[in-house]
């Protein structure tokens, strides 16, 4: 299935995308259509996926039933993110190439601020090489701001103490069940379904504040940051997330592609790691971090005010935002 939420006439509504995803099916209106009572786990998408494998069941029967009267056309619907807010945002860092190609943008750029010709890069520093090095053993993350969660075609404000905007082009999963010292071989059976993410970041606050070795904050933290969606692909409807091609463009512009193929670290390899001796709850979602050539830190491009961001990976969709700058 592919799950979305939307708003129409004031109210927020779980639905799930069908012809081609040019309509939506309103599953909680559907339902009481069809049965004269109510179905309250396809009233909201979290509740979707707190009801398990008989609340998605119910769900697939009721869209296959749903009559007309419960489907609207996308376009005159509102989608918010699939999930808004989640019980808990994760954001991983599994891509190598993106880690060390914005290394190696940030030490190019550093260089050209203080006058520098760059003739040849000198690899990374000591401290990124212990990043690099931590990398290579263990998964890395950090917790986001799930409250600045925001839904395709939704905009983006500017921070107001940021003058250096950037995205990131990424994917996701949510989870699907209690996950608690979860053996990575049977991690694929707590993955409810995939989406898209972008972490739109102010780069100025973020390299400052990351000196404090305690994570991103403000680089990451403001309000509307986190976008998601347009909708959740079901786990059964992706057989393979490790071959999924991954594009970013900007005003209609490719700014930059890769292939879900060159993940260090899986999703299986998160739920494994972070469920050590921590539970994680339905709904729960877990970020891939940027792929290589993602962002526009790692072609040294920034965004500015009024451009339109467009986030496509293979089998999910597209995930379209505007960010804007108060005057």
């Amino acid at each position: 299935m592919r799950l979305v939420t939307f708003e129409t006439d004031g109210r927020r509504r779980a639905g799930a995308f069908i012809d081609g995803d040019s309509r939506i099916v309103d599953m909680g209106a559907a339902f009481r259509q069809l049965h004269g009572e109510a179905a309250l786990e396809l009233d909201d998408i979290l509740a979707l996926v707190e009801a398990g494998d008989s609340g998605l069941d119910k769900a697939i029967e009721t869209v296959k039933s749903a009559p007309d009267a419960a489907i609207f056309d996308y376009a005159a619907v509102t989608l918010k993110a699939p999930i808004q807010p989640p019980p808990q945002m994760r954001d991983c860092s599994c891509f190598e190439l993106h880690l060390r190609q914005c290394y190696a943008a940030a030490r190019e750029m550093r260089a050209k601020a203080k006058g520098v010709e760059v003739l040849a890069d000198t690899g990374p520093s000591d401290a990124e090489q212990r990043i690099l090095d931590l990398f290579a053993k263990q998964p890395i993350y950090y917790k986001a701001n799930r409250f600045s969660v925001i839904g395709s075609g939704e905009t983006v404000m500017w921070p107001a103490y940021s003058r250096m905007m950037d995205f990131e082009l990424e994917y996701g999963v949510y989870i699907k069940k209690a996950a608690k010292d979860v053996p990575v071989e049977k991690a694929r059976d707590y993955i409810f379904g995939y989406t898209i993410y972008n972490d739109f970041s102010a780069r100025d606050a973020q390299a400052v504040e990351m000196i404090g070795q305690l994570g991103p904050a403000k680089g990451k933290d403001f309000d509307t940051g986190n976008a998601m969606g347009p909708c959740i692909v079901t786990a059964d409807e992706m057989p393979n997330p490790y071959d999924l091609t991954m594009i970013a463009r900007v005003n209609g512009d490719e700014w930059g592609r890769g292939n879900s193929s060159t993940m260090r670290w899986k999703f299986e390899d998160l739920i494994a790691y972070i469920s050590r001796s921590e539970t994680l709850y339905p709904g729960e979602f877990l970020g891939s971090g940027t792929i290589g050539n993602g962002c526009g830190l790692e072609a040294q491009r920034f965004l500015k005010p009024g451009d339109e961001v467009e986030l496509e990976v293979e089998g999910i969709g597209v995930l379209k935002n505007r960010i804007v700058k108060d005057a």
